[in-house]
C-alpha cells in the first residue's frame, strides 16, 4: 500500500514537471515568434546607403580617384630602386619614397613635398610653416619643438580621412616649407620673420598653416596675411586662456597676442571670437580689455550649455560680419588637460577631443584665409599624444574646406603685393 502510494506520487510529480516543460516551450516558441515579427523600426539598416553615414562613407571611396597615388607609386619606383626579387608586391621601391611604410622616411608634415625654394609654394593650394619659437612663454618653455613633434607624428596618418570620404592628396596639393628662422633671444626680431614668412605664403595665393611655437606668434601671424590684402579679417581664437593684456612681464608675451592684433587696422576686435576661456589662468589684466574692446567671449559652460553646434555658428557670425575672411589660431590647451599634456599651461576643464574636432570642422568648412596650431610642447607630452591631436586639427581643417569646396577662397582677398618687414 505504501508502495503504491509512494508510485502515484512519483507518477503525479513526472506529468507536473511534463506540463511545466511544454508550457514553457510554448511560451518560449510563442516569444520566438512575437520577436520573428517584430519590426525595429527604432534602428536603421546598417547596410543602406541611405540610413548610416558608415555605409554611405563606404560606398563614396570608390568614386575617389587614385591618381596622384599611382604617380607616387610609380615615382617611387623611378627615384627608389625598385624592390628586391623576392619581394611580391612590386609597389614596393628599395629605398622609402612617398607615404610607406608609415616608420620610415624623412618627416614633412604628411611627408608632403618639401619645397626648399620658398619661391615655388604659390604652386601649391596650402603651404606648412613651422614657427619654432617659444620666446614668449611666462611658464613652461618647449614649445619650439612643437613643428617637429607634429611633423614627426604626422608620419602615422594617410591622406584619406573614412568619414569626411576625402582623400587630400587626390583632392589639393600640400607642401611643407620648413621652419621660420627665429630669434631665440629677441621676440620682436622673431615676430618680423614670422609676419615675412607668413605674408610672403599669403600673397604667393598658398593657404598658410603655421604650426606653432607658444602663442605670441598669433600676433606676427595675422599681421602677415593682413599685410597682403585691404580687406576685413575675423578671428576665431580657441584657448582657455585670454591673450589679451598689452603686456606680460614686461613683452609681448603668449599671453598678449590679440591685443595687438586686433589693433591692426583691417582686424576689429568686435570680430575676435574667443573659445574655452576660463578656469584659474585668465590674468584679471586681460578681463579690463576683454570689456573695453567688446570682444566675443565664450566660457566651456556656454559650450556646455549651447552645444557645439550653436557656439560654432553663433562665432561665425561673429566672425564674419562686417569680414571678407577669418582666420582660425587653435591653442591645444583648450582641450581638457588630460588629453593633451604636452603643453606650456595645461589648465583642466576644456574641450573633450571629439568636441574639439567638431568646432574645428564647423569653423572651417565656410573657408579660412589661413590657421594656426599652438602651444604644442613635446618635452612635456607622453606618446605623441598632443602632437597627435594638433595634427588631427590640421589635418580636419583642411579635409572640411576640401568636402565643402571652400579650400582656395581665401585667394580673393588678396589684393597687395608682399612687401618685407
Amino acid at each position: 500500500h505504501l508502495s503504491s502510494n509512494k508510485s502515484s506520487q512519483r507518477s503525479g510529480t513526472v506529468c507536473e514537471i511534463n506540463k511545466m516543460n511544454r508550457c514553457l516551450n510554448l511560451k518560449s516558441m510563442a516569444g520566438l515568434a512575437r520577436r520573428k515579427q517584430q519590426v525595429r523600426c527604432h534602428h536603421p539598416d546598417p547596410f543602406n546607403p541611405q540610413t548610416t553615414k558608415g555605409w554611405q562613407a563606404a560606398v563614396k571611396e570608390a568614386s575617389i580617384p587614385t591618381t596622384r597615388h599611382d604617380e607616387e607609386v610609380k615615382r617611387g619606383l623611378e627615384i627608389g630602386l625598385p624592390g628586391a626579387s623576392s619581394i611580391e608586391d612590386k609597389t614596393i621601391p628599395t629605398f622609402s619614397r612617398g607615404e610607406l611604410p608609415h616608420f620610415a622616411g624623412i618627416n614633412t608634415f604628411m611627408k608632403a613635398p618639401y619645397v626648399e625654394n620658398i619661391h615655388d609654394v604659390g604652386n601649391f593650394d596650402a603651404t606648412v610653416i613651422g614657427v619654432p619659437f617659444d620666446g614668449g612663454c611666462t611658464y613652461r618653455a618647449g614649445t619650439r619643438f612643437g613643428p617637429q613633434g607634429i611633423r614627426r607624428i604626422s608620419a602615422l596618418y594617410t591622406p584619406y580621412n573614412y568619414e569626411m570620404g576625402i582623400d587630400l592628396r587626390e583632392q589639393m596639393t600640400l607642401c611643407d616649407a620648413g621652419d621660420v628662422f627665429t630669434i631665440p633671444a629677441n621676440i620682436e626680431k622673431s615676430f618680423d620673420q614670422i609676419s615675412n614668412a607668413v605674408a610672403h605664403v599669403a600673397a604667393s595665393g598658398s593657404f598658410p598653416i603655421i604650426l606653432g611655437g607658444d602663442h605670441s606668434i598669433g600676433f606676427p601671424t595675422v599681421r602677415g596675411i593682413a599685410s597682403v590684402t585691404s580687406k576685413r579679417i575675423g578671428i576665431i581664437h580657441v584657448d582657455r586662456h585670454a591673450d589679451i593684456q598689452e603686456k606680460d612681464l614686461d613683452e609681448r608675451m603668449h599671453t598678449t597676442p590679440y591685443f595687438h592684433a586686433t589693433n591692426l587696422p583691417n582686424v576689429r576686435p568686435e570680430n575676435l571670437v574667443q573659445i574655452g576661456i576660463g578656469g584659474w589662468q585668465v590674468p584679471r589684466a586681460a578681463v579690463g580689455n576683454m570689456v573695453e574692446r567688446r570682444t566675443n567671449i565664450f566660457t566651456m559652460d556656454d559650450v556646455e550649455q549651447l552645444g557645439i553646434d550653436k557656439v560654432a555658428e553663433m562665432a561665425l557670425e561673429r566672425a564674419w560680419d562686417g569680414c571678407d575672411a577669418v582666420y582660425m589660431s587653435y591653442d591645444i590647451d583648450s582641450i581638457e588637460a588630460a588629453f593633451v599634456p604636452g603643453t606650456g599651461w595645461p589648465e583642466p576643464g576644456g574641450l573633450l577631443p571629439r568636441e574639439a574636432l567638431k568646432l574645428v570642422g564647423l569653423v572651417a568648412k565656410e573657408g579660412l584665409c589661413g590657421m594656426e596650431v599652438v602651444e604644442v610642447s613635446p618635452p612635456y607630452d607622453h606618446a605623441d599624444i598632443t602632437s597627435l591631436m594638433a595634427l588631427r586639427i590640421v589635418v580636419d581643417a583642411l579635409g572640411a574646406m576640401t568636402a565643402h569646396g571652400t579650400m582656395g577662397n581665401h585667394k580673393s582677398i588678396i589684393d597687395k603685393p608682399f612687401t618685407p618687414f
